[in-house]
């Protein structure tokens, strides 16, 4: 299949910021933070940030630790448990991006 000139460079953008927080913009006009963690012809492959409601669900007025007991979102004090995962993978087809733009990490 025959890669139009746009494809070969938002590739190239792509390899060039691996492991890099970007802004990815769509040609649908959204637009998704992450880093970029892996390429290939035809995909890019994003960790992108969880929102603080996605690591700990809420369970009314409790936030519930790894075992399901109420208590701290870790565990039952600092240093047991495991931190809760903070990001998701996201895979966006080259096709869909406009233009990617690096971030600050802070």
């Amino acid at each position: 299949m025959k890669r139009s000139h746009n494809h070969h460079h938002i590739y190239d953008l792509c390899h060039k910021h691996m492991n890099k927080y970007v802004l990815v913009e769509l040609v649908d006009g959204a637009k998704v933070d992450g880093i970029i963690t892996g390429l290939d012809d035809d995909n890019v492959y994003m960790a992108v940030p969880l929102e603080a409601n996605e690591m700990y669900p809420d369970y009314g007025d409790y936030r519930f630790g790894p075992w399901g007991y109420p208590g701290y979102p870790y565990g039952y004090g600092y240093g047991y448990g495991y931190p809760p995962n903070r990001f998701r993978r996201l895979i966006l087809p080259l096709a869909a991006l406009a233009t990617i733009s690096a971030l600050p990490w802070y």
